[in-house]
């Protein structure tokens, strides 16, 4: 069916949407299809298949950094090292008063063009925060640190840092030397975190993104693929850990943490609940509409032949999911969206677990503000600590 104009690739929209199947081979919505069980095995087979997902080896060596108490919340800054790249750095939260075991709960940071930063743009340690961070919260979570929240109701928390975020971030020491207006090449150490330099660092990996895809590309591997393999050795971590319940594990997060949570939440099944927040539409948006205002993170090729995006979520079924969308969210069109909702819908129908998936719109941009956080916290409550 022919699409409307005008399309971010011009005429050519039409001819490029008709390459994408209403419904995809392996979407539940195929009449073939009525098994749950059946259906999941042969789909889901085939996400991993287009994934390539690398191996990172067996669990590693958990270093303790440091533990504290702030706000009420325990504090314990962890690092493992993966083959590749520097340590992983995370924080793990939970209530100061926990004594038996907990839920655990990993919090999926946001991309946000911002990488200089990972965990640190869902959590808060102490009484001040850097002027970057601060400003993040106060625009994209009401001006909260959501991960802390989330613990104060009586879950574990870990919030690490995801690939070329944070302590995993490519750094300038390391890049071959090549012309690049953004990176001022005479300085090859690690510039200090002024407000200035971290927004020099940010645009400069906005950049350096593509570079970063093509070369995963010619690994043999995508960039879904790499995070799918951080978080899940992160929830191995979490799941491994002696203050947490293994068979009540959940994840979460917005916009660039909600595509990982559409990930992990739709790939393993130890995930019992999932929250998307920010993050929820179908490949026809990302094709046709809205491709500009999205990361290489977010692409698996040939997978539409099989899939739409939202499927990958409903992997989940008859799993718990909610996703929370934002009506007037620049990245996504307000009809794509609710087509994402339609198909999820379906899903968890058809598979006769309706109960099991919500779906919530509010006014306003992008955002998971202190209202959708309350509704993501009920919702873990609700399916992880009955």
């Amino acid at each position: 069916m022919d699409k409307p104009f005008p399309t971010l690739i011009g005429d050519y929209g039409p001819w490029a949407g008709s390459l994408v199947k209403r419904v995809p081979a392996l979407s539940f919505r195929n009449d073939r299809f009525s098994d749950v069980e059946a259906w999941k095995n042969e789909a889901l087979a085939k996400v991993k298949e287009l994934l390539y997902m690398p191996d990172l080896g067996p669990l590693p060596k958990v270093t303790v950094q440091k533990r504290y108490a702030y706000d009420g919340l325990d504090m314990e800054e962890i690092s493992w090292q993966l083959p590749n790249g520097r340590p992983t750095n995370a924080l793990v939260i939970k209530p100061s008063v926990a004594r038996e075991k907990l839920p655990g709960l990993l919090a999926l940071h946001d991309h946000a063009a911002i990488k200089y930063f990972g965990k640190e743009k869902i959590t808060q340690t102490s009484g001040t925060q850097h002027p970057v961070v601060e400003a993040h919260q106060q625009s994209d979570y009401g001006g909260l640190a959501w991960a802390n929240e989330v613990a104060r109701r009586g879950y574990v928390v870990l919030v690490h840092d995801v690939f070329a975020f944070g302590s995993r971030r490519v750094q300038y020491k390391d890049m071959l030397p090549v012309e690049d207006s953004f990176l001022d090449t005479k300085e090859k150490e690690e510039l200090p975190a002024t407000i200035e330099n971290i927004r020099a660092y940010n645009e400069w990996a906005g950049h350096h993104e593509h570079v970063m895809a093509k070369s995963l590309f010619c690994a043999g591997t995508t960039w879904p693929g790499v995070f799918l393999a951080e978080d899940k050795m992160a929830l191995d971590i979490l799941a491994a850990r002696e203050d947490v319940d293994a068979d009540r594990l959940g994840c979460g997060g917005l916009s660039g943490g909600g595509l990982r949570t559409v990930m992990l939440g739709g790939t393993d099944d130890r995930i019992k609940c999932a929250v998307s927040a920010g993050f929820m539409s179908t490949w026809d948006d990302f094709l046709l509409y809205k491709s500009i205002t999205h990361t290489w993170m977010l692409y698996i090729p040939g997978l539409p032949n099989f899939l739409d995006f939202p499927e990958i979520f409903g992997l989940r079924v008859p799993l718990p999911s909610m996703v929370l969308n934002n009506n007037e969210d620049p990245l996504y069109t307000l009809p794509e969206m609710k087509k994402a909702d339609s198909i999820l819908r379906d899903i968890y129908r058809k598979a006769g677990a309706e109960d099991r998936y919500n779906c919530r719109y509010y006014p306003g941009p992008h955002k998971m503000d202190g209202e959708m956080q309350q509704d993501a916290f009920d919702w873990f409550d609700q399916w992880l600590k009955a």
